[in-house]
């Protein structure tokens, strides 16, 4: 199924209309993202048929890890979508510009990290998290690359696309001087009033 027949499918299922702030490839992702918390089984599969068949985004990720998401996906119930924040968009933004001038990699931590970013934009979330992939630009590669995970041994961004205190993100893609290309997704749970 293409990704568009499976945001159509998805948004339909939910009632939900594509959010004006997310365009593009941004768009693309946040609804790939939601195909596999909604339909983790059915994810699972797919996988699954890549693997088999050595497609798409799998052909560098680690056969062993890409089981072992396999599984994880199994196990994993589905999970309502995540709504577009603008403010956590925005702040994936700032990092997404950030790295793209310099070329570097990782979540900033030295000049605050996601924190900082979201205080920046004005958010005040209390869960929330980051996830970034480098060297995709299409929307299945950057999730299935997130998902499997195998280049972070705690599998960390599996976890946190997954996690079912996340309600809302913040996609932002753009160009990477190093890998070509980046996307930066932050997550919150309930945000705190200002």
């Amino acid at each position: 199924m293409s990704l568009r027949a499976r945001l159509a499918v998805l948004l339909a299922a939910l009632a939900l209309p594509l959010p004006a702030q997310a365009r593009g490839l941004e768009a693309q992702v946040l609804a790939e993202l939601n195909y596999a918390r909604a339909n983790p089984a059915r994810y699972a599969d797919e996988l699954s048929q890549a693997l088999d068949s050595g497609g798409w985004a799998l052909r560098d990720e680690d056969p062993r890890v890409v089981d072992e998401a396999i599984g994880f996906l199994l196990a994993q119930r589905p999970l309502p979508p995540l709504r577009a924040h603008a403010g956590l968009q925005a702040a994936a933004g700032a990092h997404v510009r950030a790295q793209a001038r310099r070329g570097t990699e990782g979540h900033g931590a030295a000049a605050g990290g996601l924190a900082a970013r979201l205080k920046t934009e004005g958010v005040w979330a209390g869960l929330s998290a980051e996830a970034i992939s480098y060297g995709y630009a299409e929307a299945r590669e950057v999730v299935v690359q997130l998902i499997v995970d195998s280049r972070v041994p705690g599998r960390g961004h599996r976890k946190t696309i997954f996690g079912a205190g996340y309600s809302l993100a913040g996609v932002a893609c753009g160009p990477h001087a190093a890998y070509g290309a980046m996307c930066v997704i932050d997550f919150a749970g309930a945000l705190a009033p200002r």
